[in-house]
């Protein structure tokens, strides 16, 4: 069985010359692996599944299976606002040899909440593979309230959430109310301590792209009970986190974050933007201060 504990990289989508980088995608996997990472995520939001096209999708899909050969878990990004693209790019990813699938909540059709639970339960009646929430709501402008995951969680194949309502309220209500078996991660960087403190297991990570190592030290430490250790790479780490957040729409300030430290993934995709030169400054005076870059 899958386990969902621990840091989860919402790995970027390098690009060269407009392109996917296949030989750089793999060199990525190789990073994360190499740092203790717990599996991977391609093509979430901050791999920037909107703009790629549909082989462009799969094909990123293919190349971190590949490139990880089993060494980590590979849950692949196959949501969309359309439940018919969502079973079919879950079915690709079962073929493909994925572990598991993460499926944001449909987003500018706003569903009701029984559109959401048909939805979900439609993409586990076709696809015999362990399915996670994605519940972002300031993407979406929909939010997957507790009750409704409650009640997708007694699905047998639908194993977790990642959770990005912001709303603690929410997220203890969930953790109060689903099965022992059932996962809660944080989807926001910055909420994985607090989250962790009351039951969730680990996050999938933006930061982690650059800190693979500090991010599988807390929530580790997390795990363990041991959260005076994790306070403190929390409070190390949380300027960053912040910062990947406000200077840009993600993914743009964690691939330039990439850049600055010589990894050299390529820029984002229109209509997402590069940080401004202020931007790009705050984050490498972060970057050197945590000692990833020189001064």
């Amino acid at each position: 069985m899958l386990k969902l504990e621990g840091t989860f990289t919402a790995i970027v989508t390098p690009f060269s010359d407009g392109r996917v980088d296949r030989a750089k995608l793999s060199e990525m996997v190789d990073f994360q692996i190499e740092n203790g990472i717990s599996g991977l995520i391609p093509v979430g939001t901050t791999g920037e599944s909107p703009t790629l096209s549909h082989e462009e999708h799969m094909t990123v899909i293919d190349n971190v299976i590949e490139a990880a050969n089993g060494r980590v878990p590979v849950i692949a990004g196959t949501g969309s606002n359309n439940t018919t693209e969502a079973v079919n790019l879950t079915k690709h990813a079962i073929e493909s040899g994925a572990d598991a699938a993460l499926l944001i909540t449909p987003y500018y059709n706003r569903p009701s909440q029984a559109g959401l639970i048909q939805h979900y339960r439609t993409i586990a009646d076709c696809c015999d593979i362990p399915l996670i929430i994605y519940n972002c709501p300031g993407r979406t402008a929909v939010n997957t309230t507790s009750d409704t995951i409650v009640e997708l969680a007694e699905c047998p194949t639908i194993i977790g959430a990642k959770e990005a309502s912001g709303s603690m309220d929410q997220i203890c209500d969930i953790l109060v109310r689903t099965p022992d078996d059932f996962t809660v991660l944080s989807g926001d960087d910055s909420m994985t301590l607090p989250m962790m403190s009351v039951g969730a297991k680990g996050v999938i990570s933006v930061i982690s792209n650059i800190t693979p190592g500090k991010m599988v030290e807390m929530t580790s430490a997390s795990l363990r009970g041991d959260f005076q250790t994790a306070r403190e790479i929390h409070s190390e780490l949380f300027p960053l986190m912040r910062l990947l957040m406000k200077t840009e729409t993600n993914p743009s300030p964690i691939k330039a974050a990439m850049n600055i430290a010589g990894m050299n993934i390529g820029s984002v995709r229109l209509p997402l933007l590069e940080p401004n030169d202020e931007g790009k400054a705050l984050i490498k005076k972060q970057l050197i201060l945590l000692g990833i870059i020189n001064g």
